[in-house]
């Protein structure tokens, strides 16, 4: 039986409809995953380093996919809770099509951009050249994947994310299987790499527009629409949490680089590209259930069914604390088994990266609250809040932990930065549960 937004969740029915969007989050967070452990292995750490130096670039760009997909979920969520389909439909098209317009600007600047972007992340000599032939081919496909990104959200409130997750899974399949195709057996390099991720990227982001352009037995379909500035700018800035949350998380890999950079060189970043890579694996589960649960909650919200609100929250708490420490754990067991896989051939290499990932691993234990807080806050139409949290989390605190602690102890304190992070940001999210409680009633 299809589980829908109007239903009351227990724990079974809650897990049942969140998984398939923690599963759709690891298969996304593949692309790099595979592209770096490819390029690693076959291809060599220098191409590494180069696919690791602008990585955080087109993770800037991606967020713009995040914002618009979170942002306009929780309102056409909250438009369907209301009785109002169609004009549900109507917003949810306005917002594809405007992903799709914002999707070819950015392109063509990037495309236009591409060298001086480059430099300014810090890419010195070869480096430099691996950067623009690998970042030339991600752009072509980079409206796609935003649109993958975007899609992510609204198939969940269509009340279909299994179908989502199969959609993620065969843009990662084609991925993993392009790669192993144009680099081992092609042995086309950093070129191969780059286009088995455009090509997985335009499965993610081009299969649902048919989908949505059809007759469908989901909540959503595409519609005729007029331009509205004001569900735009209400997207915009409920979605500008997410979108600070990534655009940050880009920032501060660039500022990592930097600094990884003048402490320990071209190794240092091939490490922390590793400890990313890793990263997005198991924080996706907290983004997946995140963005799983947020359409519930905002129809709930709509429906103004304050008793349910009050059961989604306390037991996505629960959930949360169960998994920050079983993910803990094992990312601590499995810390060596990780960093050979990548960089096993280098012994130096592979010592840095088991040191560094075995201390960045601690953070998993708060980073779980602080996400699904800054969602949940989005999913309540409440922006500002969840851009506060965001950008605290991502931004103010990553930023000066990793400025400050390497005075202190070295190569560690730039390891050791989330975790002082994402402590700091727990206070704020802790306060705006307990002082808004009251207003949302939850």
């Amino acid at each position: 039986m299809r589980i829908q937004l109007s239903d009351h969740f227990n724990y079974n029915n809650l897990l049942k409809f969140v998984l398939p969007s923690i599963l759709m989050m690891i298969c996304t967070s593949i692309y790099g995953v595979v592209d770096g452990l490819f390029v690693s292995n076959f291809v060599g750490k220098t191409h590494f380093a180069a696919v690791n130096l602008i990585m955080p670039f087109f993770m800037g760009i991606v967020t713009i996919g995040f914002m618009i997909g979170t942002g306009g979920s929780a309102i056409v969520a909250k438009t369907l809770g209301e009785g109002k389909k169609q004009k549900a439909n109507e917003y949810f098209t306005m917002l594809i099509c405007l992903t799709v317009i914002l999707g070819i600007i950015v392109t063509v600047l990037g495309l236009l951009f591409l060298r001086p972007i480059i430099l300014l992340l810090g890419a010195k000599g070869i480096l430099i050249e691996y950067c623009v032939t690998y970042g030339r081919i991600i752009l072509i496909s980079m409206t796609a994947f935003m649109l993958q990104t975007t899609f992510q959200s609204f198939f969940i409130v269509a009340e279909k994310p299994a179908l989502s997750l199969k959609i993620s899974v065969a843009a990662g399949l084609t991925n993993m299987i392009l790669d192993f195709v144009f680099i081992v057996i092609f042995q086309w390099g950093l070129v191969g790499a780059a286009l088995a991720t455009m090509l997985g990227e335009v499965v993610g982001g081009v299969v649902p527009l048919f989908y949505f352009s059809r007759k469908n037995n989901s909540l959503l379909r595409f519609a005729k629409f007029q331009w509205n500035i004001s569900i735009i700018w209400k997207t915009c800035t409920n979605g500008s949490s997410e979108m600070m949350t990534n655009l940050s998380a880009s920032l501060v890999n660039i500022l990592y680089n930097y600094q990884l950079m003048k402490l320990a060189g071209e190794n240092g970043i091939s490490a922390y590209g590793v400890i990313m890579y890793v990263n997005f694996i198991f924080t996706a589960l907290f983004i997946g259930y995140s963005i799983g649960s947020a359409p519930i909650i905002g129809y709930h919200y709509g429906a103004a069914n304050h008793n349910e609100l009050k059961n989604l929250f306390q037991k996505s708490l629960k959930l949360t604390t169960i998994f920050s420490v079983l993910l803990t754990i094992l990312a601590e067991v499995l810390s060596m088994p990780l960093a050979s896989i990548f960089v096993g051939y280098d012994k130096e290499l592979l010592a840095l990266t088991y040191n560094g990932f075995r201390i960045y691993a601690v953070s998993f234990m708060i980073a779980g609250f602080n996400i699904f807080s800054s969602g949940f806050f989005t999913a309540l139409n409440n922006g500002v809040i969840s851009a506060v949290i965001s950008f605290a989390r991502t931004l103010i605190f990553q930023l000066g932990s990793v400025l400050i602690l390497p005075f202190f102890i070295g190569l560690n304190g730039i390891w050791a930065a989330i975790i002082v992070a994402e402590l700091l940001a727990l206070f704020v999210s802790l306060y705006f549960f307990a002082t808004k409680r009251k207003i949302y009633h939850y």
